[in-house]
């Protein structure tokens, strides 16, 4: 049998791809890093805005979600935040900390591509784009790939093809329908990082549309204290794309339209101005949209004295935890990443390779490992590609 010109076919030349076939290059394998799209790193030049938030200071194995919450741990201790902006560094790449760790070039996403780019140019690897992939097989110890046309083949494959989040960018579920010809496992994928909708019986707060505030959003015993948008269609911004990821459908949320406020607030706004609305509190606080919303809502006519303590303490209540049941939400098409994935029980943490097919790896946004908003997506695939490309 001829000998493959490469070592290694990596599929996908998005963050975890670039990554993972940069280690391997340099490391002295022949790698070829494949992709349908036209241009490699389309997520990467839209993210954080054009601006790329790139890693999050903050990583940790509980900021992501997983049916394994432990499978993450291995990949992220061995390649951290720090690791990751040493590289931006030596780069030259100025950057900055925005909030809550989260790390964004100071100039442009295309910075981070190029820096990938480098590290790959570094390795010899050779980038092919435009190039969709057709058949996948494998045989002889090698596996063969179909793409644009011509064959190739390799011992290694690296399977780095993503999610189906945002399919105008080329995502489908092609990472899925592999890993399962391959007789690999996949956790059921749903959008994540994603707007919620809502329906009919809540149209006064998607009236509010363009209003942001600063609330805690729950789900469950999971909290998230960002701002909330209410669009035309139900809520977004920060704090409701967390709380998306642990939301399931017919599931409640409860939102805490004023955090920080202490039990007895209310009372208290009644001693002292017995004769103000409802409305004219809330709207010392909130946006006057939405504190007129919600006090309709709560249906309160007259002054603060004209209601009982009781009825003040519900209120109250009301406010710090406020119901909502999404319809759903917008989808892959608005979902920053994706939930579920390929199973983390075929997967061998440290190396990334399938436990039953020898020389497969899977990496970054098609394993089922989803991080919270604000960088830590981008860690993962930072760390388990070079988890992978160290293994091959």
């Amino acid at each position: 049998m001829t000998p493959s010109p490469f070592d290694a076919i990596v599929l996908g030349a998005g963050a975890a791809g670039l990554m993972c076939a940069g280690v391997a290059g340099q490391r002295g394998l022949r790698v070829l890093l494949l992709d349908h799209a036209p241009q490699p790193g389309a997520k990467i030049l839209i993210s954080g805005g054009g601006r790329c938030n790139f890693t999050n200071l903050h990583t940790a194995p509980d900021r992501y979600l997983s049916k394994n919450p432990h499978f993450a741990r291995s990949a992220l201790s061995r390649y951290t935040p720090q690791d990751f902006l040493e590289l931006v560094e030596r780069h030259g790449i100025a950057w900055h900390e925005k909030t809550l760790g989260q790390l964004f070039c100071d100039g442009s996403a295309r910075q981070i591509l190029a820096m990938l780019l480098e590290e790959c140019a570094a390795g010899g690897v050779r980038v092919l784009c435009d190039k969709p992939i057709g058949e996948v097989g494998h045989a002889d110890g090698m596996f063969h790939v179909d793409a644009g046309g011509q064959s190739f083949s390799a011992p290694a494959l690296v399977i780095a093809t993503g999610g189906p989040s945002i399919p105008k960018l080329g995502a489908s579920g092609f990472a899925y329908d592999l890993a399962r010809r391959f007789g690999l496992k996949v956790v059921q994928p749903r959008p994540a990082l994603v707007p919620l909708t809502l329906g009919a019986d809540e149209a006064l707060f998607r009236e509010l549309s363009g209003v942001a505030t600063p609330v805690v959003a729950r789900c469950g015993k999971v909290g998230f204290g960002e701002a909330a948008l209410f669009t035309h269609r139900g809520l977004s911004g920060p704090a409701i794309l967390q709380i998306s990821s642990y939301w399931q459908p017919g599931g409640q949320i409860a939102i805490n339209f004023l955090p920080g406020r202490e039990t007895g607030w209310l009372l208290a706004a009644k001693r002292e101005s017995p004769a103000k609305v409802l409305r004219k509190v809330l709207g010392e606080t909130l946006p006057e949209r939405l504190a007129t919303a919600l006090a309709e809502k709560l249906n309160t006519e007259g002054g603060l004295g004209t209601l009982t303590d009781r009825a003040l303490a519900a209120i109250e209540a009301r406010l710090a935890g406020w119901p909502f049941t999404p319809t759903g939400t917008e989808g892959f098409a608005k979902a920053e990443v994706t939930v579920g994935g390929i199973s983390t029980a075929e997967l061998s943490s440290k190396t990334m390779e399938a436990k039953s097919v020898p020389g497969l790896y899977a990496i970054g946004e098609a394993v089922d490992v989803t991080g919270w908003l604000g960088g830590y997506n981008f860690q993962w695939a930072w760390a388990s590609a070079v988890a992978a490309g160290q293994a091959i």
